[in-house]
């Protein structure tokens, strides 16, 4: 399928992504090979795997098939032709106009919202971030890598603190050995939502140190008014982009209790309930 995985898509600290194609129908199928997987029985792995094989939506990238011989553990999903939303968002070339990134916002909390409290077994993400989040022929964003938390070694991260998840989208939960919940997703989610708001990485240190840390950024120049600041030279109605960076702060709130849920959160960015006034975060453990 992959031509002795000739064609290399992306790697990540615990997988490496080919190109394949389904023999006879020709179909181009991306395979993910598990490199740092838990030692758990067989059974255990196909059980997990018959979970996320089950879950269908519109917004999460589509579990195809896998294989399983010994240590070698394969998964085949659907072909994301347009990359990552990070390709897209960072890229000054390929970056979406204002209602595409509310769109693709949107779509994203519909999935997020699916796998947290619709699908038969609710699935934590746990590593939500632009390069997790994959963009279909038309420009649809899908989650992908969703329900392999639960088939990684325990210790398998990104950062070098034992957390789980990636450094700068992180909730501050993870850092006092909290319990996790979905509401570590809406922290990460958050981030994320800036990061489309704004078309800039979250940390980014080539910048003034003021304007580095993008959440920090957000709440200072929404407490001060001068939410113009953030919004570039694009042309942008400024309630609308007021709501977004509130629904973002919302998210990021450093006690989980405050953050709202995903559907709560779909209601904001559709514009059908009212969003009040967002406290201070008040902590930014996630640039720490």
């Amino acid at each position: 399928m992959t031509n002795n995985f000739k064609e290399e898509l992306g790697r990540g600290a615990s997988s490496t992504v080919y190109k394949g194609l389904i023999l006879g129908t020709q179909k181009p199928v991306a395979v993910k090979r598990l490199e740092k997987v838990a030692a758990e029985g067989e059974t255990e792995f196909q059980t997990e795997i018959r979970v996320i094989g089950r879950t269908h939506h519109k917004n999460l990238v589509r579990l195809l098939g896998y294989c399983l011989d010994g240590a070698k553990k394969l998964l085949v999903y659907e072909y994301m032709s347009n990359g990552s939303l990070s390709d897209v968002l960072f890229t000054s070339e390929r970056q979406p106009f204002w209602e595409e990134r509310m769109g693709i916002a949107r779509n994203i909390a519909r999935g997020f919202l699916y796998l947290h409290e619709e699908c038969d077994t609710q699935i934590i993400h746990c590593d939500i971030k632009p390069h997790n989040i994959l963009l279909d022929d038309f420009m649809c964003p899908k989650i992908s890598d969703f329900g392999l938390a639960k088939l990684l070694k325990a210790d398998q991260t990104r950062t070098t603190t034992g957390i789980r998840g990636t450094k700068g989208y992180v909730a501050p939960e993870w850092h006092r050995k909290m319990p996790i919940t979905v509401k570590a997703d809406v922290y990460s989610f958050g981030i994320v939502l800036l990061e489309i708001i704004c078309c800039r990485r979250n940390v980014d240190w080539s910048l003034p140190e003021e304007e580095a840390i993008l959440d920090e950024l957000a709440y200072n120049c929404f407490e001060k008014g001068e939410l113009g600041n953030l919004a570039g030279d694009e042309e942008i109605e400024r309630r609308q982009f007021e709501r977004m960076i509130k629904v973002g702060l919302w998210c990021i709130q450093d006690e989980p209790s405050l953050r709202p849920s995903m559907k709560k959160v779909l209601l904001m960015l559709e514009g059908t309930v009212d969003i009040p006034t967002p406290p201070s975060p008040s902590s930014f453990f996630s640039a720490i």
